[in-house]
């Protein structure tokens, strides 16, 4: 079994590669200034970013294994798996890392912006792939943020925070471009979504799995739960649940008016319950299902 190394706070993954220790609750590393590094497969209690500066390959996130190429920038959250086993060798790695604690956000306005970077839940192959200027824009942060973490003071924290939320936001930004990029490369993306629903009520997959979510169709679709949501989000100004209630709800209305029941209706779409079915009609159509009826007849 592959040994991995838990990172409960940032120091520990500091101290493992022999980076300077700056903060309990951030640390921001060069790999290029240290001398005795070793790889390592990492079980994360803090969030990390990551910026690549060399291509690395076999590398680990979750289940999967991925390839970190020249100027990637990925992210990691609490509870997930990421590295490359330690094999006791020393390495040359060039890059940048930042991790910080979530205990460190706490009360703050990041705190509660935090849900809004969905980045950090993207599949490795979905990393930021970033232009010289944008890597740029992130390493000067990088680097003012470590000088403060060097001359720390009674200001320090909220500095400390204001600069975390300058580099999510700057990445966040960097990230809607990729997407807007993406959309171009992904022009069936729609079609593809459209029909994965069709043939997973063709397939008659609801019976045994229930309703379709956002999370079967982007793994259908080889994409991350959040990235998929992103991208239809860039190419709809929608949400991809909300497309998929509406596809539910068309056929709900195809189902009524061929006479079948409310009950029977609500079971053939894969509800567990009618009630469930009545308030989603009610809610989608402003009307329950059987004054829909009614009215159609």
């Amino acid at each position: 079994m592959e040994k991995i190394l838990r990172v409960h706070n940032v120091n520990d993954y500091a101290q493992y590669i022999g980076a300077p220790q700056l903060h309990p609750l951030v640390s921001v590393i060069h790999y290029d200034e240290l001398e005795h590094c070793r790889h390592s497969l990492n079980n994360y209690d803090v969030f990390g970013i990551f910026i690549g500066d060399e291509t690395l390959e076999n590398l680990t996130y979750g289940l999967t294994t991925y390839d970190l190429h020249r100027h990637a920038l990925m992210c990691v959250a609490p509870g997930q798996i990421g590295g490359k086993a330690d094999t006791g060798e020393e390495i040359q790695t060039k890059g940048w890392a930042l991790l910080f604690d979530p205990e460190l956000l706490h009360g703050t306005d990041l705190e509660r912006r935090m849900p809004s970077f969905t980045y950090f839940s993207y599949n490795t192959n979905e990393a930021l792939l970033m232009t010289a200027e944008q890597r740029l824009t992130i390493v000067n942060l990088l680097e003012t943020l470590r000088q403060e973490l060097s001359d720390a003071d009674g200001h320090t924290q909220y500095i400390i925070v204001a600069y975390l939320q300058l580099i999510l936001e700057q990445i966040a930004r960097f990230y809607a471009g990729q997407l807007s990029m993406q959309i171009a490369s992904r022009s069936d993306l729609l079609t593809r979504f459209e029909n994965l629903l069709k043939r997973y009520y063709d397939e008659g997959l609801q019976l045994t799995h229930g309703l379709p979510t956002v999370k079967y169709c982007a793994q259908e679709l080889f994409l991350s739960t959040n990235y998929f949501g992103d991208l239809i989000r860039q190419m709809t100004d929608d949400t991809a649940s909300n497309i998929i209630r509406r596809f539910v709800m068309s056929q709900a209305q195809k189902l009524l008016i061929s006479g079948m029941s409310i009950t029977s209706t609500a079971e053939q779409l894969g509800f567990q319950y009618p009630q469930h079915f009545t308030r989603m009609f009610k809610r989608h159509f402003g009307e329950l299902p059987s004054q829909y009826v009614n009215r159609k007849r």
